[in-house]
């Protein structure tokens, strides 16, 4: 193990699969990768695998709880007029999720007889393996075509407004938006893929897959405890990110507080997802020091330039040989809180790797970006907006997705996720 406690020797599941997934091999290689054994090998340490996130709580999970390794991401578009089919459906999505997280099966997977089983299985013998769900709702589940639905009126929270437009996105409408969101995250992806493939069959016939995406390798710490990792640039990413452990900065940067409005939101918050493609072959002949005046820290380290450790504080007034030694345009500089009025933002994003379009000569690879914050339009989006524009690390990526949800709070037994938005 080197110092950052990354496995240097031998050849490990983790490192064959996210090859896979660059290069889309499907997701078959698992299997060659299986034990002798009756069960097959899984992609963490059995610790991980048998280890469950508690459900219930004021706060949904997988929003400050520890961020393992693989995500499967959903949204999904409502068909259905009547609110008592939302209403069913969020009910049986949080009834499955506190069986899920626990390591459990939706139904009997053997199923009635001579009819389809119930649950697909995929998952049976792995474990909870840290699984979370978060349920989110888009603005189109308030207001559609100019209309209101489902008898909300104006129950749809003032922030959560669709993003504005960023300079030099090109947005794919297959991939943004949706009425309703689901974020699956486990330490194994099988796990999470199955969260997703059970939501998908409760919702039949209501609520359809608008589109989905996977992740592997979290791009963030979302606690102390977990060392910085590295996204596909091969930089550090997440170093000054809002820790978990942070009471103060929660309340003040993620949580909804009372007041904020509305009042079923208060202990929610909101959640913006961004898919960005990194023009690899643009940074992959980009010079060492380029790369690092582009983010603003060193490669290897993760200091800030100008500092030695990681973890040295990012100084935007320091020069080095009469110029500012972290430029005007770094990355680090321009998403700064001290250019935002002091405001942060929860970062809790994946790398993806997917099979490229034939004759791109280019990877479709790069970070899911997904931040939880108590207000869009005070966070995420001014520093989305200053990035854009002036962001050195800009020219090496595209974003081609987008999404923006309302995460409400979490739940106690008996009670299901967004339970407020119908009293």
């Amino acid at each position: 193990m080197n110092s950052d406690g990354v496995e240097r020797s031998g050849l490990t599941r983790r490192n064959v699969l996210a090859g896979a997934a660059l290069f889309g091999i499907g997701a078959g290689l698992d299997r060659i990768l299986a034990s002798d054994g009756d069960e097959r090998s899984t992609s963490a340490e059995p610790d991980a695998l048998g280890s469950a996130v508690p459900f219930y709580g004021a706060h949904q999970a997988g929003i400050a709880t520890p961020q393992p390794e693989y995500l499967e991401f959903a949204t999904f578009d409502v068909a259905s007029k009547a609110a008592d089919d939302l209403r069913s459906v969020l009910q049986k999505w949080t009834g499955a999720t506190a069986i899920l997280t626990k390591g459990g099966q939706y139904e009997s997977p053997e199923g009635a007889a001579g009819g389809a089983p119930a649950d697909p299985g995929e998952a049976i013998g792995i474990g909870p393996a840290q699984l979370t769900i978060t349920i989110g709702f888009g603005p189109s589940l308030f207001r559609s075509a100019g209309e209101w639905r489902f008898g909300f009126g104006r129950r749809s929270p003032k922030a959560l407004s669709p993003l504005p437009p960023f300079e030099g996105e090109s947005l794919d409408p297959g991939r943004s938006g949706g009425d309703l969101c689901v974020q699956a995250c486990a330490a194994d992806p099988q796990v999470a893929f199955h969260a997703i493939h059970v939501f998908t069959r409760i919702a039949s016939g209501i609520a359809a897959l608008r589109w989905s995406q996977q992740g592997f390798g979290r791009t963030s710490s979302t606690s102390r405890d977990q060392l910085t990792p590295r996204n596909l640039m091969g930089f550090k990413d997440g170093t000054n990110n809002v820790r978990a452990e942070e009471d103060h900065e929660m309340d003040q940067h993620v949580w909804v507080q009372p007041g904020d409005g509305p009042a079923w939101m208060e202990g929610g918050t909101y959640m913006v997802v961004r898919r960005i493609q990194m023009l690899l072959d643009v940074w992959d002949a980009t010079s060492l020091e380029g790369q690092e005046r582009a983010v603003g820290r060193k490669k290897v380290s993760g200091a800030p330039l100008g500092q030695e450790d990681e973890y040295d504080p990012v100084d935007l007034e320091a020069r080095r040989n009469g110029e500012l030694a972290i430029p005007a345009d770094a990355h680090i500089r321009l998403a700064s809180p001290n250019l935002n009025e002091g405001q942060r933002i929860l970062r809790r994003g994946f790398s993806f790797a997917e099979p490229s379009q034939a004759g791109s000569g280019q990877l479709d690879a790069g970070l899911f970006f997904i931040s939880f914050q108590r207000d869009p339009e005070r966070q995420f989006v001014p520093i989305q907006r200053r990035l854009a524009a002036n962001d050195a690390l800009s020219r090496h990526l595209l974003h081609t997705g987008s999404g923006i949800y309302a995460c409400p709070p979490g739940v106690q037994p008996g009670g299901f996720i967004g339970e407020g938005l119908f009293v």
